[in-house]
């Protein structure tokens, strides 16, 4: 070992000596390429993003410590366009020789190939330049850092920064920061020189962010400027701008405190060619016009069809074609009252709600009728969306079932049905698809179709018997939706018609906040092809086939010595019925009792009928905002109308006992379950994603199992990573069915994400959760839920992803593993049998919460 140690030392040396120069090759001479920045504030160095993302330079992104994006980069050449006419002018013939295989044109072309330049054009958008360490931008760093702590209340901090070289063009840069010591609010004088802004600002004033005896913050004024102006403009103030609030600071270094003085000036109004102050005013609206069918702002004027409504003036450019209580009732903005954005804001949002307008445009002018100067004309301009659209559309589509699939739709889209912003459309959508995960006796590439018919129609308020507007204000944007569809597919299971109808409400109780009322959700789902049963649920067939080569007691089950389709019912009912030799209490008596109930349920046509209510709030400001939270709770009863009428009839009961109604047993139960996202920002495009989820879903009365739509399922590439999609449970039996699903689900994701050069993303993820069987039919204990002590069944998968941003979309691609398998035997549970071969791959679009 002694005489290969000084190789290996040499080897090792020698590759981080090219991997160091390597780094630096497209750094120039006498520049250094940026490696770390270090910020000491009083003395102390500084870990936190918040201090850290104010430097303007950052280094380059590191992939696992390795700079992924700035290797990228370097190996793209410089001038790829140049390299290859040297390369064509290297030899006299070479030019020559190229345009008799190809042609002059072909050889031109050739230079801008991918292969050529685009492969360096490529490596260059995608990876990561070099970070040059640029003095000027070191200075608008300290700029940056000082006034942060100036912000937080440090006046009088300092900074210095130095350039230190840690290699050969390497270098970073240090950053000192003392705060010295924080100051503090004395007092707060108010100058407010308009009586009616001092009358209204004295009712919030209690309610101030810019307190007396705290340490001056920034931000708080910043809010405090705000909230002001907002509360003016929204009792009246229409001229009032957030600049008219103004904070002057006298500071007493020797005390380290300061004197706020609040000022709100009179407005300055141009009389002439000088300025004058005029005091603020408190505005109503004396007029509101509305102006449809506009198509530029020189019809304005033009209309030919006019009407007033409640005290609406409504103008058409042509005939009016919408009834007026359809457009008035999505207006804040009344005559009489008092200006206020917010009555805008709801008039917006009101009426791009009905989606038969493209956004409104509002505008206000003075009232040159009033002589106070004290009131306002609100015009409304609508420009209306086409009356019929016809959308077709193409996808390719993946999930954790249809591992390819292409998808059709044609929609048609009738606006303003019925003249009170009613919106219609009809759609037929097609799908055909490939999996892996069905039975395909035929080898067919496409085994998995679908095609269907859907109606819907949407109502922009409640349509409901009884009067519902105090419980559900127009300002909570109510829509009322009615949807019936019909489907008929060739998927997981035994092909099946689903026909559906749902009647729902939705509204927006406040911002971020939305409620959906499902008052009326029906469902009937038929299976067309249950006889191939045990050929789908192939798993189940030859469990059965090896036990009936033990068990089985009639040689017409058997055909060339396997079970024929009918041969394997027959065999179970035979186990059921005593004839074989199994009793109650063998193991394999409940094996084939569980496959021949589980068979039973899937197999039976469902009738649901449910009622639920969900939930949703979300946080996210916008589509870069990395630090949110949203939160859905959903509620969900099923089969109580049905038991009503069921009562009411005297139909024959199932063959299980339980009451059908038109000759279809229905199902009952009760369902709940939350969704917790949780994201938090880091910086530098790091963001660490936390998902929590459960679910319960309870049968009663009529069933003793939840329908396979409603149940749940694990594993997959937007649930645990480490299995795909239902081979996971229930609990620790292994999932030994084709498709396993129970009624209870946990769940838990935490996913670090981060940036590693250009368009490339990873993360490192960690996925927790499994399902059971409780309160159902099923008694197996290595199914069930048995309290606490299941919570050791809890599946563990992890892994790593790459994922690469389109900007419109992101694809996914993460490798999962099994963590800890609950299928296992305890104590070898963990981290066993991991290697490359086991790996689950897992694509995707975007990401999975």
């Amino acid at each position: 070992m002694g005489k290969y140690l000084s190789k290996i030392v040499l080897l090792f040396g020698i590759g981080t000596i090219i991997y160091s120069c390597s780094l630096v090759k497209r750094v120039p001479e006498s520049k250094q390429l940026l490696t770390k920045n270090e910020i000491f504030v009083n003395d102390k160095l500084a870990k936190e993003d918040r201090i850290n993302n104010l430097v303007v330079q950052q280094p380059n992104t590191n992939f696992l410590s390795y700079p992924f994006g700035l290797t990228l980069y370097n190996l793209a050449k410089p001038n790829p366009d140049s390299s290859y006419q040297a390369w064509l002018n290297r030899k006299p013939n070479r030019i020559k020789r190229l345009n008799n295989f190809l042609s002059a044109k072909q050889v031109e072309r050739l230079g801008k190939s991918f292969f050529v330049s685009g492969l360096s054009n490529f490596a260059k958008e995608t990876g990561e330049a070099p970070v040059i360490i640029d003095s000027k931008k070191v200075t608008k760093s300290e700029e940056r850092l000082s006034g942060f702590y100036y912000n937080n209340g440090f006046i009088r901090n300092k900074v210095t920064s130095k350039i230190d070289s840690v290699g050969k063009k390497k270098g970073k840069v240090i950053y000192t920061i003392t705060t010295g010591k924080p100051y503090y609010i004395d007092s707060i004088t108010k100058i407010i020189e308009s009586p009616i802004v001092d009358s209204l600002y004295a009712t919030i004033e209690k309610k101030s962010f810019v307190k007396k005896g705290e340490q001056y913050n920034f931000t708080n004024f910043d809010t405090e400027r705000k909230r002001i102006t907002q509360f003016l403009r929204n009792n009246g103030v229409y001229h009032f701008q957030e600049s008219n609030v103004r904070y002057d600071a006298i500071i007493d270094d020797s005390i380290q405190k300061m004197a706020i003085n609040l000022k709100i000036e009179d407005r300055l109004v141009k009389d002439g060619d000088t300025l004058i102050k005029k005091p603020f005013s408190v505005y109503k609206i004396s007029q509101v016009n509305v102006f449809t069918n506009n198509t530029s702002r020189k019809e304005r004027n033009q209309f030919n069809d006019s009407i007033t409504f409640r005290n609406f003036n409504i103008y058409s450019a042509g005939k009016l074609k919408y009834k007026p209580k359809a457009i008035t009732n999505a207006i804040f903005i009344e005559q009489g009252k008092l200006f206020s954005d917010n009555d805008r804001t709801l008039t917006s949002k009101s009426l791009s709600n009905l989606k038969v307008f493209n956004y409104p445009n509002i505008e206000y002018v003075e009232d040159k009728r009033d002589t106070t100067k004290s009131s306002l004309i609100a015009n409304i301009y609508l420009i209306s969306k086409p009356k019929y659209i016809w959308q077709p559309s193409l996808d390719f589509t993946t999930s954790d079932i249809q591992q390819f699939g292409i998808s059709g739709r044609m929609a048609f889209t009738w606006r303003n049905l019925f003249k009170r912003a009613e919106t219609f459309e009809l759609s037929a959508k097609g799908n055909i698809g490939s999996s892996r995960d069905l039975a395909n006796p035929n080898n067919v590439f496409f085994n998995i179709s679908e095609y269907g018919l859907e109606a819907k129609l949407n109502f922009p308020r409640i349509v409901f018997p009884i009067d519902t507007r105090k419980i559900v204000r127009k300002e909570m944007l109510p829509t009322t939706t009615a949807t019936i569809g019909i489907t008929s597919q060739r998927n997981i299971g035994l092909d099946k018609e689903n026909l559906t109808g749902v009647y729902s409400y939705n509204w927006t109780p406040k911002q971020n906040n939305s409620i959906r009322l499902d008052l009326l959700n029906v469902q009937f789902i038929k299976n067309l092809n249950p006889g191939n049963y045990f050929n789908v649920y192939s798993s189940s067939y030859n469990t059965l086939n090896n036990l009936a080569q033990s068990y089985n007691v009639d040689p017409n089950n058997l055909e060339n010595g396997s079970l024929t389709t009918q041969g394997a019912i027959n065999f179970i009912n035979d186990v059921r019925s005593g004839l074989t030799s199994l009793t109650p209490d063998d193991n394999e008596y409940k094996i084939i009792r569980s496959i021949g109930e589980r068979r039973n349920r899937l197999i039976e046509n469902n009738l649901i009928v449910s009622t639920g209510i969900t939930f949703f709030k979300n946080t996210k400001a916008n589509l870069l905002d990395n630090n949110f939270y949203s939160i859905r709770t959903k509620i969900e009863s099923a089969g109580n109308i049905l038991s009503l009428l069921a009562g009411t009839k005297n139909e024959q009961l199932s063959t299980n006992g339980n009451k059908t109604l038109f000759g279809i047993e229905y199902s009952q139960y009760i369902k709940a379950e939350v969704d917790y996202i949780k994201h938090w920002d880091f910086g530098k495009k790091n963001t660490l994603a936390m998902r929590a989820f459960a679910g319960l879903a309870v049968p009663y009365g009529n069933a003793n199992s939840i329908p396979f739509s409603r149940s749940y399922f694990s594993g997959g590439s937007n649930d645990n990573r480490g299995w795909q999609a239902y081979s996971l449970g229930p609990g620790r039996s292994g999932g030994i069915n084709d498709f396993n699903e129970a009624n209870l689900k946990l769940a838990y994701s935490l996913e670090y994400r981060f940036r590693v050069g250009g368009n490339f993303y990873s993360a490192f993820f960690a996925d927790i959760g499994n399902i059971w069987n409780v309160f159902d039919n099923i008694k197996d204990k290595d199914y069930t839920f048995n309290g606490i002590s299941s919570l050791e069944d809890l599946a563990v998968g992890s892994g790593i992803g790459l994922r690469y941003d389109f900007d419109f979309f992101v694809f996914r691609f993460d490798l999962g593993y099994k963590a800890y398998d609950p299928a296992r035997e305890v104590g070898d549970r963990w981290v066993k049998g991991i290697n490359f071969s086991k790996t689950v791959l897992n694509f995707g679009i975007n990401y999975p919460f």
